[in-house]
């Protein structure tokens, strides 16, 4: 098994296989929360103007997202983890838009299976690509908006990786510990970042708190979405 690690939206142009797109903080620990929630429905995109469009097309839809990291103007919520827990999302269609994660969703589009990749449930990911059997995996680390290498993702794609190879699965503690002082980490200690609730740290590093896996389905006649399946299950 080939393991690429790439990085940014050029990575997600790039990537092959059975691609993992990396967004720790905090678009793919935020989406399995709304998945939990749930939502009936995730739609990822890269606009915003997508995002207002889908709200025409699904009325009653949830809006989720950030620029720079906090809540879009006319948005029901931030890319928050903490946020999720506090809102009914039973039911609802919930379209998301980020800096940089979804970003290396749409972008995906030469890899032949796409998920996403978050601490909260690295465990499932692990096992559904394994079950794959792939020739070739690649591991896309989005940084910070796009365009930065962060402490989260790196260790996320350093983590997993040691696991498809064999390795020992990444120790809550230790994972928290190791992000705790690192420079993306510090705005949710920070009371002047209200859009970063500080619980958010701790959701985000919550190991494997979910058994399941998003995978990105592209529809030919409607939006992508992420679809939750349990880890082997096939399209």
């Amino acid at each position: 098994m080939q393991i690429d690690v790439l990085d940014h939206v050029a990575g997600a142009r790039a990537a092959r296989g059975v691609a993992v797109i990396i967004d720790v903080f905090r678009a793919f620990s935020v989406a399995p929360y709304v998945v939990a929630a749930g939502a009936a429905r995730l739609l990822p995109v890269a606009e915003i103007e997508e995002a207002f469009a889908l709200r025409t097309s699904f009325p009653g839809a949830v809006l989720v997202g950030e620029r720079h990291a906090r809540k879009l103007p006319g948005f029901d919520a931030g890319n928050s983890p903490a946020e999720m827990l506090a809102i009914d999302l039973r039911g609802k269609v919930v379209v998301h838009t980020t800096h940089a994660g979804t970003q290396g969703l749409i972008h995906a589009e030469n890899a032949g299976e796409v998920l996403t990749g978050s601490f909260v449930n690295i465990s499932a990911v692990c096992r559904h690509v394994l079950s794959r059997t792939p020739e070739r995996v690649t591991l896309v680390r989005m940084g910070h908006e796009a365009r930065a290498r962060c402490d989260e993702d790196d260790l996320y794609a350093e983590s997993l990786e040691r696991m498809l190879r064999g390795g020992a699965a990444p120790v809550t503690q230790s994972v928290r510990e190791r992000l705790r002082d690192s420079p993306a980490a510090q705005k949710f200690f920070d009371p002047r970042c209200d859009w970063a609730p500080e619980a958010d740290f701790d959701l985000c590093t919550d190991v494997d708190r979910f058994d399941f896996v998003l995978q990105l389905r592209r529809a030919a006649d409607g939006p992508r979405e992420l679809r939750r399946i349990v880890p082997g299950e096939r399209p």
